[in-house]
């Protein structure tokens, strides 16, 4: 981009929404995951849907890659800039447009997090469920199909979506789905854009699903003497006719630290965390009764059960900050975390696998995962290129497991950059289709270019 560019990008975005500053390109350069950065070549804060699609407009007429931004927590690439151009933040676009409280239902900006969301929420007795654990914005999740603990009760963000605004490249502005909770008309555009990771459009706004926040929480805590046993009540629990809110899988190595770290009350053995919502008492003392008999009968060494609500709380803080634990506990490591998703009964197998692989090349790799939906996360530490080469070759094996298994490359991290080269394994023929669908809507090529597809499609060819 030369300067007469940016300088007609300045008066269509407003001065004070663009920047070439060296430390704004730099820290759009990469995201939390491994793969290097890639600078953009000025950086365009999103204000409004018709700002965003007059960039878009602009951009499309000078074949300009746009890459869309939302806080940078994806682990695949997903919002790095690789081919330059602009890069479109959403971080200022935070206002909640309307609650629509009767009808639980919320409509916002694509930049607000959705931890910021829930507190403002929580006056109203509702809340948003997806919970990735990170306070990704509203628009990251959308556009990655975001999922988190209790996607096993609630679903993933697209399930917890009725309608969307969005930029498409040649600077339309579309609505797609509707307020109402029954749809069937014309084609379901709304799912189309969820989890296209920017590639089709930019979300502008969203109407959510909300749910009353529950009355009342337990949290069952089993820990395991193997990872087998283990991953076996997860199936146990699932099919037992017990609704979870949660259940996450813990590795032992996980335990040991958020037990050393943050001073949970875990013994260093695969655990599983459990969470239970109701609105009776009886109901609740009744699911742990449960919970607990199924997981003595399949070799449960402790089972601890709480509705304390500040224990809960301590429980899932240190869940959700278990990576940050891993990195503190081995400094001067790097870390690739790899997801993969498999139907519940083949999580088994799938586990097992990963605990092959682990002894098959004497690599220090950690387990943790969304057990109640068959996803799980593995964490490489590497220190050296041959270390980094050797957790690569190990999630090739382990996607193309998860893949024989009946499962997807990626349960919520997203394709990104990580993840392309597995597509045409998992879609086979379709993936045609969603290069047809991709040309149809960007035919030059310029929304989030070198994502999702095993090709790169570079912008202007």
């Amino acid at each position: 981009m030369d300067i007469s560019l940016i300088k007609q990008l300045a008066v269509i975005a407003g001065e004070e929404n663009i920047s070439t500053n060296q430390a704004d390109i730099d820290l759009h350069a990469s995201d939390e995951s491994h793969h290097p950065p890639s600078p953009a070549e000025v950086v365009v804060w999103g204000r409004s849907g018709q700002q965003i699609a007059e960039v878009l407009k602009f951009a499309n007429a000078h074949r300009i890659p746009v890459t869309p931004w939302g806080v940078g927590t994806g682990l695949e690439g997903n919002s790095i800039p690789v081919y330059g151009g602009i890069l479109l933040s959403l971080e200022k676009m935070t206002r909640i447009i309307e609650i629509h409280a009767d009808d639980f239902q919320v409509t916002v900006e694509p930049g607000i997090g959705h931890k910021d969301l829930n507190a403002q929420l929580a006056r109203y007795g509702l809340f948003f469920p997806p919970d990735p654990g990170a306070n990704a914005t509203i628009g990251g999740m959308l556009a990655n199909n975001a999922a988190g603990i209790r996607t096993v009760k609630y679903g993933a963000s697209k399930d917890n979506v009725l309608q969307m605004e969005v930029a498409l490249a040649d600077g339309r502005l579309i609505r797609v789905g509707s307020r109402s909770i029954k749809q069937a008309s014309g084609y379901d555009l709304l799912h189309l854009f969820v989890g296209s990771e920017g590639t089709l459009g930019i979300i502008t706004q969203a109407t959510l699903k909300l749910v009353p926040v529950p009355s009342l929480m337990s949290a069952v805590v089993a820990s395991f003497a193997t990872v087998e046993d283990a991953v076996e009540a997860v199936v146990a629990v699932r099919g037992s006719g017990l609704d979870p809110a949660a259940l996450e899988f813990i590795d032992a190595e996980h335990c040991r630290l958020l037990h050393e770290a943050e001073g949970v009350d875990l013994l260093p053995y695969p655990t599983l965390f459990m969470e239970f919502h109701a609105i009776h008492e009886s109901t609740l003392t009744q699911g742990i009764s449960m919970v607990k008999e199924l997981c003595e009968d399949l070799g449960a060494i402790r089972i601890q059960g709480t509705t304390d609500h500040s224990e809960r709380l301590k429980l899932w803080r240190a869940r959700h900050h278990s990576l940050e634990i891993l990195k503190r506990a081995m400094p001067g490591y790097k870390f690739f975390v790899m997801d993969v998703a498999v139907p519940i009964s083949q999580y088994p197998a799938l586990i097992n696998y990963v605990e092959e692989l682990r002894a098959q090349f004497n690599v220090p790799v950690t387990m943790i995962g969304h057990a109640g939906d068959g996803n799980v996360h593995v964490e490489f530490p590497y220190q050296n290129q041959a270390e980094f080469e050797r957790a690569l070759e190990c999630d090739r094996l382990i996607v193309k497991r998860a893949i024989e298994l009946g499962g997807t490359a990626t349960g919520e991290h997203g394709v990104g950059i990580g993840k392309a080269e597995f597509m045409q394994q998992e879609h086979g023929a379709a993936l045609d289709v969603m290069r047809a669908i991709k040309q149809t809507l960007d035919p030059n090529g310029i929304l989030n270019p070198g994502k999702i597809f095993p090709e790169a499609i570079k912008p202007g060819t």
